[in-house]
């Protein structure tokens, strides 16, 4: 992937949006376990930051994917972890499917306005029984004349709290025929239906800043005209959601773990410790060379992922691997830095501390590491037979 001066340009505007809009107030938004969405996104919208490759057509200003990953690692300024998954829902996970298969109707009045940041979206697949495997939700959409007749309930919904409407993945047909992969749907649900409950919060181990809500719907009804694409398409839809998803959070979180390195080295290189500098120690700085070596190869293995993408090609197996590779460095990083602060990055307030809790999510969120790796298997032909 080239990175070009409009790359850089798009880096340096998100930057510094990040460095005066969002980091002055992390700490308060963490301690209140919300951040100010409508406010964020529509400062965001006003500079274009959330239609980068969306068609002008609504609002977006049309550039390849390689702009949106300068914006997605551009995000990693953040002082937190919660914020750039967040914004991430809106951009990457909640409207690619709507942006490529959504019909006129729901473009103009669920696209445009998130894209201008005046709606906050929220992407509906994860159940209580089905997190990883996306088949087994029991979430149902059932057809009564022009509506949907929805009844579930969906786990983990980033946004949740305050999104205006959401992707949601459900079942609209029987198992029969085109089994549990091809019953399901992408429908687009507006939050304020009645029937719609969100009312419950989730208290997280990190990403504290970032909203995340249980949300029940009982005979929630829907217009027909609210169906992404072809009904019974939605798993496939889903599917190729994903491989935005994977990318973006992969490139999200680069700069929070080399800012990880950086601050554990100007640390050590102060901290005193049996007559010389931590630092000093060669077995330190081997381990915050490797870190970073590490992470710009998985920098690499994305701008490889992109440039597939952006020739037409299938990146499932490259996303898979980028997003493997990025959960488990995201527990690496933060672990091995916060080892060399001793009994200060045992603060809350370390910055290490808080990508240790907030980057441990990416091991799990949008497909967990065993996911990935069944994935990957499958595509490299080492088996992976489904059980039954």
């Amino acid at each position: 992937m080239q990175w070009t001066h409009e790359h850089q340009s798009l880096y340096d505007t998100t930057k510094k949006f990040v460095e005066e809009q969002i980091n002055p107030h992390l700490d308060a938004w963490e301690r209140e376990g919300l951040w100010p969405a409508r406010e964020v996104l529509r400062g965001m919208g006003q500079l274009g930051l959330l239609g980068i490759a969306k068609p002008e057509s609504v609002g977006g200003l049309g550039l390849d994917y390689s702009y949106q990953l300068a914006f997605a690692e551009a995000l990693g300024h953040c002082k937190t972890g919660g914020l750039p998954m967040a914004i991430g829902v809106q951009t990457d996970m909640a409207t690619p499917a709507l942006a490529r298969y959504g019909s006129d109707y729901l473009k103009e009045n669920f696209l445009k306005p998130a894209v201008a940041g005046e709606m906050v979206a929220a992407i509906g697949v994860s159940e209580p029984g089905a997190g990883s495997d996306v088949a087994g939700i029991k979430t149902v959409a059932v057809r009564e004349g022009d509506e949907y007749v929805i009844n579930g309930s969906k786990m983990w919904i980033t946004n949740g709290t305050q999104a205006d409407w959401v992707c949601l993945l459900a079942n609209t047909g029987s198992t029969e025929g085109g089994g549990r992969h091809g019953n399901k749907s992408l429908i687009v649900v507006p939050l304020d239906a009645k029937g719609v409950d969100r009312k419950t919060k989730l208290d997280k181990l990190g990403q504290r800043s970032s909203d995340t809500a249980i949300i029940f719907f009982d005979n929630v009804r829907v217009p027909v005209r609210n169906l992404i694409g072809q009904e019974g398409k939605g798993f496939i839809y889903q599917m190729e959601q994903f491989q935005h998803e994977r990318l973006f959070l992969s490139a999200s979180i680069l700069v929070a773990m080399e800012k990880c390195i950086e601050e554990t080295a100007t640390y050590t290189r102060q901290r005193q410790a049996f007559g010389g500098v931590i630092l000093d120690n060669q077995v330190v700085q081997f381990r915050l060379a490797q870190l970073q070596t590490e992470i710009e190869a998985l920098r690499a293995l994305i701008y490889r992922a992109c440039e597939k993408m952006l020739a037409g090609e299938d990146v499932t197996l490259l996303a898979s691997m980028a997003k493997l590779k990025a959960g488990q460095l995201g527990r690496e990083v933060p672990d091995s830095c916060l080892q060399y602060w001793g009994g200060q990055g045992f603060m809350w307030e370390n910055y290490v501390a808080q990508m240790y809790r907030d980057l441990r999510l990416h091991a799990i969120g949008g497909g967990a590491d065993e996911v990935m790796l069944g994935i990957i298997s499958k595509r490299l032909g080492f088996g992976g037979k489904k059980r039954v």
